[in-house]
């Protein structure tokens, strides 16, 4: 049975949400402020969170930031009132990923659930080690080196990383790039796929003698041993 941590501060929307995934098998607890969540999470096993925004003591932005910063990869969903684009790219830099407005309709709501745990089975289902131009990623650490030097990412980049890893050698595009990793659609009028590749590329890049991410014109990025001719 799934686990799903629902942090929300609303009682009659944490109850229908609650009743909701009960009647469809999933086991919930339910947490109506921020700190509480990051302490859940920390203590106890969940499969997914589900996560309000405005909170009474923290925002549910910070809550992703702190659970990020401590390499906890576990699918977070936002469910949030706030529904301007700048509010969803907000939600998504902080580390969701996914980004669900209210009012929703709780069938849409269960199914971004099942979306994101397969996709949390698939990832998890890979090899617990991959390695490629000496790059390594230990899946069960949650960390990667190059040459042995240990790159400090984040969450948000090692997942990122990841989906490179799987598709090397593959031009993959700014909206494969943005459904993989965030899952929602992000606007492509933004550039939150631009500045984490930097991101990425300032740690798997520099100070090494080989590029690895290239920019592939008219198409987006690849991670290849050489310099791919554009």
């Amino acid at each position: 049975m799934n686990r799903v941590l629902l942090v929300e501060d609303d009682p009659r929307v944490a109850s229908f949400i609650s009743r909701g995934l009960e009647e469809n098998l999933y086991q919930v607890k339910s947490v109506s402020k921020g700190y509480d969540a990051i302490n859940e999470v920390m203590e106890n096993d969940y499969d997914i969170i589900i996560l309000d925004i405005m909170l009474p003591d923290i925002t549910g932005f910070e809550v992703c930031e702190v659970l990020r910063n401590r390499k906890i990869l576990l699918p977070i969903l936002i469910l949030s009132a706030l529904d301007t684009p700048h509010e969803k790219v907000k939600g998504l830099q902080s580390g969701a990923d996914d980004y669900l407005a209210k009012p929703f309709l709780f069938e849409e709501l269960l199914a971004r659930i099942n979306a994101q745990l397969r996709r949390a089975e698939f990832s998890t289902g890979i090899l617990d080690f991959q390695s490629y131009a000496g790059i390594e990623i230990n899946m069960k650490e949650q960390s990667a080196t190059r040459d042995g030097k240990e790159l400090n990412l984040s969450s948000r980049e090692l997942k990122l990383l990841i989906f490179f890893m799987k598709n090397r050698e593959t031009a993959l595009s700014r909206i494969a790039i943005a459904q993989a990793v965030w899952t929602i659609d992000l606007d492509m009028n933004s550039n939150t796929v631009d500045v984490y590749i930097n991101y990425l590329r300032n740690k798997v890049d520099k100070n090494f003698a080989t590029p690895l991410i290239h920019t592939i014109k008219g198409t987006g990025y690849m991670l290849k041993q050489k310099s791919h001719e554009s």
